[in-house]
């Protein structure tokens, strides 16, 4: 996830590889601040060491956080001691439980346990809704001085200028930006959980290993198949849903192909889309009064 408003990336999941893929992608090692892990499959945790190690190699970042389940902790710092890899910046891992695990002053995001073969977490990032743009002009109309009264009503607040006038700053401001939300669900199971958790999400990010045709093989591994994915999508009334994690047997030239999948999604949720190496999907703003006409 690229915030490049804060110059930061945000990784979620680190298989084997990743550092070369960044070097192959137009994204920036050493903007990589937050890392979110879903579960300690080596799949998802096996470039980690390698990704941290160069990071510092490519210009040290102030700080990197690493978020997810019981055992990464122990997992890195065994990597660190066997290979005696040093960083040279502060990494901290945070162990995540069912609820917030960050928060500031433009996201929050949260996790929810999901159904596999082993500890795993959804993650929800949400964006805080800002405030529409100020009307600086209409502001000197009305003779209000500037200096820190523009920033409160550039917040919406209400003041009371020094000739007695009450401004409601709403009145000065355009239509509120309602911040997006992006959830990213992998490995699991058709659950509930995936559901709440991607409650009205703009984008979901859904494992969908198997086809359809497949589903006792999801049930037996607890992945989940392409109309799982469009389920929760569809429940949860999200606006865009974006399937991953695609099992080998599907590949070009087999009996059933990623178009037989995306194909299968689409029945159920037309709005959905295949994630593949370096294609991005940009998420798009809303104003409050699209949601109002909706």
């Amino acid at each position: 996830m690229r915030l490049p408003q804060r110059a930061e990336v945000w990784l979620f999941d680190c298989g084997e590889g990743t550092q070369h893929q960044f070097l192959r992608s137009d994204l920036r090692v050493s903007q990589i601040r937050r890392i979110f892990v879903t579960h300690m499959h080596g799949d998802h945790i096996f470039g980690l060491m390698g990704l941290l190690a160069s990071c510092g190699l490519a210009g040290n970042p102030d700080r990197i956080d690493i978020y997810g389940p019981p055992d990464l902790d122990e997992y890195l710092k065994a990597c660190r001691r066997y290979s005696q890899t040093h960083f040279s910046y502060p990494v901290k891992v945070h162990t995540v439980k069912p609820g917030l695990v960050f928060e500031d002053e433009d996201f929050a995001v949260s996790c929810a346990p999901l159904t596999h073969r082993v500890p795993a977490f959804g993650y929800r990032v949400a964006e805080k809704d800002r405030p529409g743009h100020f009307d600086v002009e209409k502001a000197k109309a009305l003779n209000i001085p500037s200096g820190p009264i523009y920033g409160k009503l550039k917040r919406g607040d209400r003041v009371m200028l020094p000739d007695g006038r009450q401004i409601n700053g709403a009145e000065l401001c355009g239509a509120t930006e309602i911040g997006r939300k992006v959830v990213y669900c992998t490995d699991t199971i058709y659950c509930e959980n995936a559901i709440e958790l991607a409650q009205d999400a703009d984008v979901l990010i859904h494992e969908a290993t198997f086809a359809h045709q497949d589903a006792e093989l999801a049930y037996q591994r607890l992945h989940s198949t392409t109309t799982m994915a469009a389920q929760v999508a569809l429940q949860a009334r999200v606006k865009k849903l974006l399937m991953t994690h695609f099992s080998p047997r599907y590949a070009p030239g087999n009996p059933i192909d990623l178009t037989n999948l995306l194909a299968e999604a689409r029945s159920i949720f037309p709005d959905t889309d295949l994630a593949s190496d370096f294609w991005t999907y940009e998420v798009p703003r809303r104003l409050e009064q699209n949601l109002v006409k909706a």
